[in-house]
């Protein structure tokens, strides 16, 4: 287990040389690929393509400590589809990271340099620190609780993947960091800001358990009870964060009901999609939607009735994620669990977001030594 508080560090530098206002974002994680191209123009990014592709490349990685070969194949496949898109837009500043099922595969590394000998991405290896601030970064725009009742002065960014969960713990100075302090996003006009005064977590910690290695070890039995199941779930990601207790300042906070939890996750969203009854997943609807945790534990029971048959014909979780989605509603219920409160935000933005707002501040702070230099 990963823990800290908020300390300075350094960005890697974004690659590629050409001049140009086209940004990619990528993230190879344990279960997904990742990737957000954007214009970047006043201050501003648009995005203009998006894709995002389920590869468990974690799969099989916390029983041999080893990423296997056909694990691999699938995320090759999906990053050489990135490859081509990032050279068919002409991005000329890209970032590409992996998180933790390159971390700690003892293959990991060789894997990282075979991708940039195939396609010519060089990933990154981030750390668990750098992971969560990224993630905060780029939920800022729902780190705002101003017009809640009460006003809300603390958020838990919790970010649920295939092999860690970075929760990020945010004072929200004068009840807000959102458009006044931080980025936007409108998810019409798909834009994302970029301000000078980003949120950065007070405390943060990694726990390495997510949705695949979780699943894994927990594999849902055929017969018995669902619910005794998922509370062996709940109940082992409790005993890995029950230790953390560099945020108990803010824990009065979370007590008066001034606090809420921000979850960006696919296990988090297709929660969302549930409650709403969407016939097909909506970003538009998802992204931003506030949620009690009595719908969130509406949903998990309905989940657990289905079985895993019924899950897979659930149109915001399908068959890729019927195996996954109830380990990531166990990670948010012992969340919810240490850290009481009654709302949850749902974010369907997080890392990518975050890499692309980091790439254009960096940007702007060498533009503004420029300036200051003066001519020679």
């Amino acid at each position: 287990m990963r823990r800290g508080t908020a300390a300075g560090r350094r960005d890697s530098a974004p690659k590629g040389g050409r001049e140009s206002g086209i940004y990619a974002a990528l993230d190879l994680g344990t279960n997904n690929c990742r990737l957000m191209i954007a214009t970047f123009s006043n201050s501003q990014f648009k995005i203009v393509e998006a894709f995002s592709r389920i590869v468990r490349l974690g799969e099989g990685l916390a029983h041999s400590g080893r990423l296997h070969d056909r694990a691999m194949e699938r995320a090759m496949k999906a990053l050489k589809i990135c490859a081509e898109k990032i050279e068919k837009r002409g991005a000329a500043q890209v970032r590409a990271v992996a998180t933790q099922a390159c971390r700690i595969a003892r293959n990991g590394r060789d894997f990282i340099a075979r991708v940039e000998r195939e396609t010519g991405l060089k990933l990154t290896i981030i750390s668990p620190e750098e992971e969560a601030h990224l993630s905060v970064m780029g939920c800022a725009s729902l780190l705002d609780g101003r017009d809640l009742d009460p006003i809300a002065r603390a958020a838990l960014v919790m970010d649920v993947g295939g092999g860690s969960t970075e929760l990020s713990w945010v004072e929200l100075a004068q009840g807000g960091a959102g458009e006044g302090d931080g980025s936007q996003l409108d998810a019409q006009q798909r834009t994302l800001r970029m301000s000078r005064h980003m949120p950065r977590p007070r405390h943060w910690i990694s726990l390495p358990v997510g949705v695949v290695n979780l699943a894994e070890r927990f594999p849902e039995p055929e017969t018995g009870d669902p619910e005794a199941w998922f509370e062996t779930m709940v109940d082992d990601v409790t005993q890995r964060l029950g230790n953390f207790s560099a945020a108990d300042g803010l824990r009065p906070h979370f007590a008066a009901g001034e606090a809420y939890i921000v979850g960006t996750s696919g296990a988090i969203t297709s929660l969302a999609g549930m409650h709403l009854g969407l016939d097909r997943y909506d970003r538009s609807q998802v992204d931003g939607l506030w949620m009690e945790h009595r719908h969130c534990r509406t949903v998990i029971d309905k989940l657990l009735q289905l079985g895993r048959s019924g899950r897979e014909l659930e149109p915001c979780i399908g068959r890729d994620r019927a195996d996954l989605v109830l380990a990531g509603a166990a990670i948010l219920e012992a969340v919810q669990r240490q850290w009481p409160c009654t709302r949850l935000r749902v974010a369907d933005r997080g890392l990518r977001e975050g890499l692309l707002l980091s790439m254009a501040r960096k940007k702007t702070r060498r533009r503004r030594r420029g300036r200051s230099k003066g001519p020679a």
